[in-house]
């Protein structure tokens, strides 16, 4: 630690202090289930996302559940990401009051402290997009080209977590381009930091091609009934509430201060050119949400700049970025419990005047709690409710019994908790879980969950068919509300046969 960095350390210390006390709350959340074992499959991809955050998910459950030891991994991805902020912040010329700043808005900016929150692809970028920026920005300045080969690091591995990467890295290259600066691009460093990205990338890619590029055809299928797509004014307008509304002059000015300087406009014109992507791709409003500690660490410069040294004033704008932090902090960190967080949601829907389907990405996702707190409940009480089904069977019956659900979330639940009861895996159309195939099930006996026994498709598939209960727990997501759960025999069609047809990438 050196005098420069011992802000970028306290700045660390405090978001992991802060993440690891707020984090483990409620419950695992739906896709930390479907992670943690995909990761239990140890794969170079799965259908649905890259190796990297399955294998890391996997890894904090091998002694048994954790929770803490879960969001712990975001958690220390959201530290470095505060910690390169900073770095940013010297390499762009500020001091102790704009690395002040600059980690404050990093902290409560909702969708980065969300990527902080719970284990998802976007919590490795929080760290490597902002770092593979600085090494190309000391690159520009005339620092070591080998630098190159650090970005290319950071590119490569933030591929192997989360597609977009991709869309970033070209972000940053198109910024090069139509700058004086793109004389960089011409270095050999330039060519083998590439060629290192693309070897990181490659061992999913080739898994990708092997299985007949299943990520494109989830992407079509979701841009086709499943995704709500934005048009510009709203995706924009989404950003400015992602970023946390308060805090927006802070990366705004980060954006503006970048454009005036000629050695990093490459980075204004990078996330002008990223956001454009996004746009035009109809993405969901927070998947450029890596980018922005880049521009927050500017940001922090350029308030620095315009309080020149004045005490009161930068006490006064620190103060205010805590408040501002601490007033949507209940959105992105679970330190509510259900009741106080209802009533807080009508607050400050009251205060802003702002609908919350605002910043809805998905059609039918719908709760009384916010989406990602609604997807944290019931999990548990659905494995122990299959489990109570299944060993209820006669054992000539239980012997056979395949558990079949609706998406992956039921099934990796079922999946992790179920183990405590000795349940056996759970099978799906949905997602990885179809590559994974029958297990050898015949589907003679098939606990049915969140289904009829394909009663409303096919009404003839099983000789006997009776809905045995209806799962219907507090607080869970609306497509999980109220769910049946049957009870199916006598398959005429053998399930090997009809698994082709019950693929879901979506």
């Amino acid at each position: 630690m050196t005098p420069k960095t011992q802000i970028a350390w306290l700045a660390a210390g405090v978001t992991l202090l802060v993440h690891l006390l707020g984090n483990p709350h409620y419950g695992f959340f739906r896709d930390e289930l479907y992670f943690i074992i995909c990761g239990f499959h140890p794969a170079w991809g799965y259908v649905d996302q890259p190796p990297v955050v399955p294998l890391l998910a996997a890894g904090s459950q091998l002694f048994g559940a954790s929770l803490f030891l879960l969001r712990a991994i975001p958690a220390i991805f959201a530290a470095a990401g505060a910690y390169v902020t900073c770095l940013l912040v010297l390499e762009l010329g500020g001091g102790a009051f704009a690395q002040i700043l600059a980690s404050l808005a990093f902290l409560f900016a909702n969708v980065l402290m969300s990527f902080g929150t719970k284990v998802s692809p976007d919590m490795v970028g929080l760290w490597l997009w902002p770092l593979a920026a600085l090494y190309v920005l000391r690159v520009v300045k005339g620092g070591d080209p080998r630098l190159w080969l650090a970005a290319g690091a950071a590119i490569g591995f933030s591929l192997e977590s989360k597609y977009s990467a991709l869309f970033f890295a070209l972000a940053l290259i198109g910024g090069l381009a139509i700058t004086p600066q793109r004389r960089v691009l011409a270095s050999g460093w330039f060519a083998a930091g590439a060629a290192l990205a693309l070897a990181i990338a490659l061992p999913n890619f080739f898994w990708q091609a092997a299985h007949g590029f299943p990520m494109w055809e989830l992407l079509r299928n979701g841009q086709n009934g499943k995704n709500l797509a934005a048009g510009p004014g709203l995706f924009l307008f989404q950003q400015l509430l992602l970023m946390n509304l308060f805090l927006a002059p802070v990366w705004i000015a980060g954006l503006i201060a970048l454009l005036r300087d000629r050695a990093a406009r490459f980075l204004a014109y990078a996330y002008l050119i990223l956001i454009a992507m996004m746009i035009a791709l109809h993405a969901k409003h927070y998947y450029p949400g890596d980018v922005y500690p880049i521009l927050i660490a500017a940001g922090g410069v350029a308030f620095e700049g315009w309080t020149n040294g004045r005490l009161w004033l930068q006490t006064g704008l620190a103060a205010a970025a805590i408040a501002a932090g601490i007033f949507f902090l209940p959105f992105s960190l679970p330190v509510l419990s259900e009741e106080p967080m209802l009533h807080y949601m009508n607050f400050v829907s009251g205060v802003l005047h702002v609908n919350r389907n605002t910043l809805r990405t998905e059609r039918f996702r719908d709760s009384a709690l916010p989406e990602d707190w609604a997807d944290m409940h019931g999990w548990p009480d659905l494995a122990a409710t299959v489990a109570r089904i299944y060993f209820a069977l006669p054992p000539d019956q239980r012997r056979q019994a395949a558990i079949k659900t609706d998406n992956y979330g039921e099934a990796a639940a079922i999946d992790f908790f179920g183990r405590a009861y000795g349940l056996p895996p759970a099978i799906s159309g949905h997602n990885q879980y179809w590559l994974w195939g029958t297990r050898g099930y015949s589907g003679n006996v098939v606990i049915d969950v969140n289904g009829d026994c394909g009663r409303r498709d096919s009404p003839q598939l099983f000789r006997s068919a009776r809905l045995v209960t209806r799962f219907n727990p507090p607080w869970v997501i609306s497509y999980e509300q109220n769910i049946p759960i049957s009870l199916c025999s006598g398959i005429r069609t053998p399930l090997a046969a009809l698994w082709p047809k019950l693929r879901m990438y979506i």
